[in-house]
């Protein structure tokens, strides 16, 4: 079984986002709890067989999993036996957990508890680290010495954001987007799929993608968000998944950058394809940062990298903006791209209207029939 699969990774049509449905995962060795509706619960209270991640809060285990999986580059089937999550029958499953158990030492002994050393610091993508240096090849270049160059200019921050909002039309006309409803084609694994998506200020979002065998949905609600797909009742998104789609919502309607974040740096410039851009990192309170690349020429915003937060790493999440198109006198991206470790895809819009009325109930989670089966059960 493919690991996208076992862990539940498919495209279900959000307009920026590649959905982590979790479904048969949890499924597989979730555990019943009678802790109250509303409290957090523990992993331990909710999967079988939890040893090293014991303490942690129980929507902390699929996006935890999802990281180690991408850092190793391997299937769920390297230490889980596949449909039996919870037993220990693999000899991978027992020494994952002592790499986990040593990750979280190097950690708390020498940087404080901070995740600076991770899965990804030695694996980076392959099951073994390599631990000896790659001798030169033919195109081998002598290291950079430290200091040869002279670090570049930055522009403040502020000069940037002010850039990037004459660019798509200033703060009179910005202030006025209030809602978009926009339809077009979601284009995954060589296949295009039909799209609709709805977004309302401040920061509620519903996508539904038209399946062959029904609607995938994708929703945010302000904090809390909710998925579905066909044959299953809706689940809720845990709350890492819910802060990057209410980011999305948010910079879908060309946010109010100051208010969202507490303070910018300014870091080195990069290329994003062939555009040199300007860099900000936008910090928030008690959520990873979020990096931003402005076109330098046109100011613009070329790419958003957001990063969801895990027990033993942050997962990263790029979203590329293009085909900004005047809509309502502000310029607003017609195709953007998404990537993370587990996959890519791009919408473009074909048709885009703004300021319509979008009601508000069409962004909650709706009820599960009386009598419907568990999610994931009989898997």
């Amino acid at each position: 079984m493919n690991h996208r699969r076992a862990l539940g990774f498919r495209v279900i049509g959000s307009a920026a986002a590649v959905v982590a449905s979790t479904i048969g995962l949890y499924a597989a060795f979730q555990v019943p709890s009678g802790k109250p509706s509303g409290s957090v619960r523990l992993a331990e209270e909710q999967f079988k067989n939890i040893q090293v991640l014991k303490g942690v809060p129980a929507d902390q285990v699929i996006p935890t999993m999802q990281f180690i999986s991408a850092a190793l580059g391997v299937e769920c089937e390297f230490c889980h036996v596949e449909r039996a999550f919870d037993k220990d029958d693999k000899q991978n499953k027992k020494f994952a957990r002592g790499m986990m158990r040593m990750t979280a030492s190097i950690n708390k002994d020498n940087f404080e508890g901070h995740k600076e050393v991770t899965c990804n610091t030695c694996h980076r993508g392959a099951p073994k680290p390599v631990s000896v240096p790659a001798v030169a090849d033919e195109n081998f270049k002598p290291p950079v010495e430290a200091n040869a160059e002279k670090p570049p200019v930055l522009p403040s921050p502020t000069e940037v954001l002010d850039k990037y909002v004459a660019a798509i039309g200033g703060k009179a006309a910005i202030g006025k987007l209030n809602s978009l409803s926009q339809k077009g084609s979601l284009l995954a694994g060589g296949k295009q799929t039909p799209i609709e998506i709805a977004t309302k200020a401040p920061d509620k979002r519903i996508s539904i993608s038209h399946m062959p065998n029904g609607d995938n949905i994708t929703a945010v609600d302000g904090s809390t968000g909710w998925l579905g797909s066909p044959g299953r009742p809706a689940r809720d998104m845990n709350s890492a998944e819910a802060d990057g789609y209410k980011l999305d919502a948010q910079f879908a309607l060309i946010p109010n950058l100051p208010r969202m974040f507490k303070e910018f740096r300014a870091v080195e410039p990069e290329k994003v394809g062939d555009r040199e851009t300007n860099v900000l990192v936008g910090r928030r309170d008690g959520l990873p940062p979020v990096r931003l690349n402005f076109d330098k020429e046109s100011g613009v915003l070329v790419r958003m990298t957001r990063y969801t937060e895990t027990e033993f790493g942050r997962n990263p999440v790029q979203v590329d903006f293009s085909d900004y198109r005047d809509l309502s006198g502000v310029k607003v991206p017609y195709k953007w791209t998404l990537a993370r470790p587990s996959g890519r895809f791009t919408i473009q819009v074909d048709q885009a209207q703004a300021n319509v009325a979008v009601d508000d109930a069409k962004f909650v989670k709706p009820a599960t029939p009386a009598g419907t089966p568990p999610a994931g059960s009989g898997h």
